[in-house]
């Protein structure tokens, strides 16, 4: 079995970057268009920015998940040898599709924390429409968190059945065997 403090602090990074994208998603920028005093041109007055902060803090907290893990165990490749058998090729899949929901959980959050950073003032004529206030999507965050929700499941999985693949036990050698190594 693995070790229970890696175990734990994987799962409390990747609670607190599930609840940071959630926040996130909840206070994403709103944009309202608003006219200069002389109404010559209308402008997008966005409200906080704080959405771009908890993206940012969810993404680096899954980050730091996926690198205490996968230090942990050494990336999979480099370390030991492991038992062939059913753990060992659980672990190889678990390494590859973990991987996979990390770096869109990362992408999504990424996209949604410059896209909700990005904040210009779109002028326009009065007599033409009104600009187009163009604020993150709904659902960029909680996408992120829906991936993190599975990075967090299956990177612990990873973790739990690389640890039953790893070769701890020394080869034994039956006493009835013949001795080979002379030869």
């Amino acid at each position: 079995m693995g070790s229970k403090l890696v175990i734990s602090l994987v799962l409390v990074f990747d609670l607190i970057a599930f609840g940071l994208a959630i926040a996130a998603e909840q206070r994403r920028s709103k944009a309202t268009v608003v006219s200069d005093e002389e109404k010559n041109y209308t402008y997008c007055v966005y409200d906080s920015d704080i959405a771009t902060w908890f993206g940012v803090g969810a993404l680096l907290f899954l980050f730091l998940s996926q690198v205490l893990v996968m230090g942990a165990s050494k990336c999979f490749c480099c370390g030991s040898a492991m038992r062939p058998g059913g753990s060992r090729s659980c672990a190889l899949i678990l390494f590859f599709v973990c991987w996979l929901t990390f770096l869109i959980a990362e992408a999504s959050l990424l996209a949604g924390a410059v896209r909700n950073a990005y904040h210009t003032r779109y002028r326009t004529l009065f007599f033409a429409d009104p600009p187009t206030c163009q604020t993150v999507r709904r659902g960029v965050f909680a996408a992120g968190a829906a991936f993190i929700f599975f990075t967090a499941i299956l990177t612990e999985l990873y973790y739990i059945t690389f640890s039953k693949a790893q070769n701890t036990m020394a080869p034994s050698y039956d006493k009835n065997n013949i001795g080979m190594s002379s030869f």
